[in-house]
């Protein structure tokens, strides 16, 4: 698989109406599957900047050398994202993922030529990190783990990259939602955006959720990522899955005739954001574009003018991630 490096980051911004937005709102997502968005499988995802700034960070430290294999749980999307990279330099690279992981995921994963490990999904997210950390420490000095849980290259690639775009192509953002998976991108973009705008985190309703991608740490004893910084978000939002998926479906519907307006559209000329927005000519987002969605929805109804409302969310990735479930009878 060629992997462009160049490609991650200054990704397009583009504007939502008629999707359920209070009157008066603007909602405006960041298309984050523009990341890497010449690789297959929907391109990128919001993954890519923090998977780049991890194997980066790795090699200035001599962390990872090229006789070490590299391994990361993951859902799905970072996992992809640091197969690409790492599989591109010459690594060996071991994914461990869910078993209900998206398709296109879990291709894109094994067209790099990266191993993958899978455990069953109905043990819990967590029982995915247990399982890397066992393969570790089988043989510490074989293995390098990124780490995503715990490595400050994540929120940092956020913080530098996606929260600085955001406040470049939307100066007068009042507020940001994203979805929590590792804390991440709400902790880099909360920092980017501190003082200029209310950040609030989304989690799933139930620890039994199925949006791709996303934690449940409301309740019991769940592993919450290191990284995962609460003051740096005002508020919290929890979404159900039957919300997630609903608002992806009301997406496809509503620009079935017309493009989202594009408000700024990053490194990419007209033709690429033609051919990248869309699948088969639909536009069909992921899970937690879905649950981000919702949550810009809440978010805005919050406000006493709902004209003053600008909010900005992520567009994780793109719809064909998920020909397994979300989009199963589309791609049937």
């Amino acid at each position: 698989m060629e992997v462009d490096e160049d490609e991650i980051g200054d990704t397009p911004l583009i504007r939502l109406e008629g999707v359920g937005e209070p009157d008066g709102a603007s909602i405006y997502a960041k298309v984050e599957w523009f990341n890497l968005y010449s690789t297959p499988y929907g391109g990128g995802s919001v993954k890519s900047r923090p998977a780049l700034y991890m194997i980066d960070e790795a090699e200035r430290s001599g962390e990872l050398t090229e006789d070490k294999t590299v391994i990361e749980p993951t859902s799905g999307n970072t996992g992809s994202e640091v197969a690409k990279i790492a599989r591109n330099r010459g690594y060996d690279v071991t994914i461990v993922m869910p078993d209900n992981a998206g398709e296109g995921k879990v291709k894109t994963v094994e067209e790099t030529g990266a191993t993958v490990e899978f455990v069953d999904a109905m043990e819990g997210y967590d029982a995915v990190i247990e399982r890397a950390d066992e393969i570790l420490a089988s043989d510490p000095d074989a293995y390098y783990k990124p780490d995503q849980y715990s490595n400050p290259a994540n929120p940092r690639s956020h913080e530098e990259t996606t929260g600085v775009e955001i406040l470049e192509q939307a100066p007068d953002v009042t507020g940001f939602v994203a979805g929590v998976g590792t804390g991440g991108t709400i902790t880099g973009v909360g920092r980017a955006l501190s003082g200029e705008a209310r950040t609030v985190a989304v989690e799933p309703d139930s620890a039994m959720h199925a949006i791709d991608g996303l934690k449940f740490m409301r309740e019991g004893e769940h592993i919450v990522p290191d990284i995962y910084d609460g003051s740096v978000f005002d508020d919290k939002l929890y979404i159900s899955t039957d919300d997630a998926y609903d608002n992806a479906r009301t997406l496809k519907e509503r620009y079935d005739d017309e493009d989202p307006e594009v408000v700024h559209p990053g490194a990419h000329d007209e033709e690429t954001l033609r051919d990248v927005m869309r699948v088969n000519q639909d536009f069909l987002t992921g899970t937690s574009s879905g649950c981000n969605l919702e949550a810009a929805i809440r978010l805005a109804e919050s406000y006493d003018d709902p004209s003053e409302a600008r909010i900005v969310t992520v567009f994780c990735d793109r719809g064909d991630k998920y020909t397994n479930n979300l989009w199963r009878d589309y791609f049937a």
